[in-house]
């Protein structure tokens, strides 16, 4: 039989994650008919937040990697732009996978759509309504120039109908006829695969002493929450507050560049309340098993990261969303988060509201299955070039 060729294209952290299901299915069932070159960008350059990740999560090692590191928009997608475009001519794949809304996602899928490879979006429907985000940019476009389009929610595969996207098309599928599934989603795989694996190897709880204690897990990392002094001070004002109003401790796992900003953004009350406050940890950024631990373990979990409020599901936790909006609609829509944005006295209350609501955490996400069933679609739909 001969082999569909796949290049997958990877730079940011959640990307390696969710590469690390689909690699899964291709090594245990799909051997026999899936190759895979996988290409870094390296749009996440640092050390901690990208190679260590292939390491735990069993993703094999990249066969390319155009070491982008972090510039503008324009000039970081340029570069990776002119990068998968040489990667492509030499490889001659069947097809190409991006994941998600990065600039990662974006370069990779122009440059195979203008040379005529079938890109296959994961991640596919996705929108936050809001196009000053740059991620909503990258996701419409990465979308309308797919070929096999898999989104992980019902709101995601309705948006695309929404779009013009036909729901029952036949096949062959092209950028100009393509087909649109629901698929359930990677991370769920993921989640449910490595959350038993985190049990038996991250030892973050211990070393942080809080294996008996109840805690809140938080992340902020936008650039909207970190950059702007204003925003920044009431995240934390909230933050401390929740902390010693319900004697809790506040895990914050915190990037080295939000956490330079603490120094120069904070507000000298909220500097003030924070430094003060030894029941908020703030650590380096965890890997990936630790998270989990983290997440499986937390009472309510606080971000501004679109994985973390989904992995906040998974693991059936109440989650105040540190955004004005949010691509998955759905955890809002049944109760399970609650949107704030940076607003000191919205966060207090979503606290207050979900720290003893009852939540019924239906299965939107699929069946943990998700890259078994693309894969399968794969194999069906992409055909090996003579």
């Amino acid at each position: 039989m001969q082999q569909i060729k796949l290049v997958t294209i990877i730079g940011a952290r959640p990307q390696i994650i969710k590469a690390a299901a689909l690699s899964r299915a291709i090594r245990n069932h799909f051997a026999e008919s899936i190759t895979e070159v996988i290409v870094h960008t390296g749009q996440h350059y640092d050390e901690s937040m990208s190679a260590v990740f292939f390491e735990e999560l069993g993703v094999p090692k990249e066969d390319y990697n155009l070491n982008v590191g972090s510039k503008s928009h324009g000039h970081q997608t340029g570069a990776m732009l002119a990068g998968i475009e040489d990667i492509l001519l030499k490889e001659k794949p069947d097809a190409l996978v991006v994941y998600g809304d990065t600039n990662s996602t974006l370069a990779g899928a122009l440059a195979a759509a203008k040379l005529l490879i079938p890109v296959i979006h994961i991640e596919a429907g996705l929108r936050s309504f809001n196009k000053t985000m740059p991620e909503e940019i990258n996701r419409i476009t990465a979308d309308h120039v797919s070929t096999l389009l898999f989104s992980p929610t019902t709101a995601g595969f309705l948006n695309l109908v929404r779009e013009g996207f036909l729901p029952a098309n036949e096949g062959p599928f092209t950028a100009d006829n393509p087909n649109i599934y629901h698929s359930g989603d990677l991370m769920l795989d993921n989640s449910l695969y490595f959350g038993e694996v985190s049990g038996k190897k991250s030892t973050l709880l211990k070393q942080l002493d809080i294996e008996e204690s109840p805690f809140v897990l938080a992340t902020i990392h936008r650039n909207a929450n970190t950059d702007d002094a204003g925003r920044l001070s009431a995240l934390f004002l909230a933050l401390n507050n929740i902390s010693v109003e319900n004697n809790l401790t506040i895990v914050l796992p915190l990037h080295p560049r939000t956490r330079k900003m603490l120094d120069t953004h904070l507000q000298p009350e909220a500097k003030a309340s924070v430094e003060k406050n030894a029941r908020l940890i703030i650590t380096e950024p965890v890997g990936f098993l630790d998270m989990i631990a983290l997440e499986k373990n937390a009472k309510m979990i606080i971000t501004d990261s679109g994985g973390v409020q989904k992995e906040a599901y998974f693991f059936n936790k109440p989650c105040i969303i540190l955004r004005p909006e949010t691509e998955w609609v759905e955890i809002v829509e049944g109760g399970a988060a609650i949107l704030v944005d940076a607003d000191y006295g919205r966060t207090m209350k979503a606290f207050a509201d979900l720290k003893d609501k009852a939540i019924d955490y239906k299965p939107i996400f699929g069946d943990g299955k998700a890259a078994e069933f693309i894969c399968g679609e794969i194999v069906k739909h992409i055909k090996p070039r003579k």
